[in-house]
């Protein structure tokens, strides 16, 4: 069994900023990729951000120079660190990550989500 725990969404000012983590345990053996999605209201759940084994990342055009991901192996965790927020940034964000099992197989796994809400 995987978990993932997210923590550090809220509500907060245009052009705050805010910072996501997302912390995954239980039985892992390698992590592929992570990232950040989003589901705003009405509409789809959209990748935000990745970041591969390797530290590369790619981000949706609507967050590029304003959010950054990282993440930190020795604690399995991916972060997001959203900047010059602003209202359509509102939505539920989800975490994402992809296990490597001792097979070669993958395995994608979620967290429950996180909301941000960007209001003034």
């Amino acid at each position: 069994q995987v978990q993932l725990v997210e923590s550090g969404g809220g509500l907060v000012q245009p052009g705050g900023s805010l910072k996501l983590s997302c912390a995954a345990s239980g039985s892992i053996f390698s992590i592929n990729h992570m990232a950040w999605y989003y589901q705003a209201p009405g509409k789809g759940r959209e990748l935000v951000a990745v970041i591969s084994a390797g530290g590369g990342t790619k981000y949706t055009d609507s967050v590029k120079g304003r959010f950054t991901i990282t993440r930190d192996n020795a604690k399995n965790t991916v972060y997001l660190q959203m900047n010059s927020l602003k209202p359509e940034d509102t939505a539920v964000y989800y975490c994402n990550v992809r296990l490597v099992l001792p097979s070669g197989d993958v395995s994608d796994h979620w967290g429950k989500g996180t909301q941000v809400t960007v209001s003034s």
